[in-house]
């Protein structure tokens, strides 16, 4: 039996990520997706920290399928220490499929329309990649509208500065605002 390299794990952990978004066959986004992953989330608002956690219980996730100690341990030291901004988002993709119903796929595609980044498709130009590195750090450093436009839950009606909002409360009044809507 052939070893796989760190770099092999690290790759398919990637791939697997990748497979959790429902996405348009028809179109490639590997560099979004590439700059995605290679972006670390990192949280500013107290409770955000859990959501980090989340994403890092991903690669938990990941290993339970690796049988080698050894491809385990070296797979957890090839990996950055903070979550990826990919990681957060498949993380929060499902709970928001389990709070608001549906699949966890749909909704990570949900989640990148709602950043405005589903018509980033391959290949990256310079200014298209630029586009999306600005897109990230207002989502990672809150810089999006009040309103939560351009954030992962943008509402239509909330008075409270979702900048200073932990990332959970966006996602239910986001939900319940749906829900309102569709009655």
């Amino acid at each position: 039996m052939i070893a796989m390299m760190p770099s092999q794990l690290s790759f398919n952990y990637y791939e697997w990520l990748v497979k959790q978004i429902k996405i348009d066959t028809k179109r490639s986004y590997d560099d979004l997706f590439e700059r995605i992953h290679n972006t670390e989330f990192v949280w500013i608002i107290p409770g955000d920290g859990n959501r980090v956690q989340d994403g890092l219980d991903l690669r938990n996730e990941f290993l339970n399928d690796i049988r080698s100690a050894a491809q385990r341990n070296e797979f957890k030291k090839s990996m950055i220490q903070g979550a990826t901004a990919l990681e957060v988002l498949i993380a929060l993709s499902r709970r928001v499929a389990f709070n608001a119903g549906g699949e966890p796929e749909v909704w990570a595609w949900k989640l990148l329309k709602n950043l405005r980044l589903h018509k980033a498709t391959d290949p990256f130009t310079p200014e298209k990649a630029n586009r999306v590195d600005e897109v990230l750090y207002a989502l990672i450093w809150r810089t999006y509208k009040p309103n939560g436009q351009g954030g992962f839950f943008p509402l239509q009606w909330d008075p409270e500065d979702q900048t200073k909002v932990e990332i959970w409360y966006q996602m239910n009044k986001y939900v319940a605002e749906k829900i309102v809507n569709e009655i």
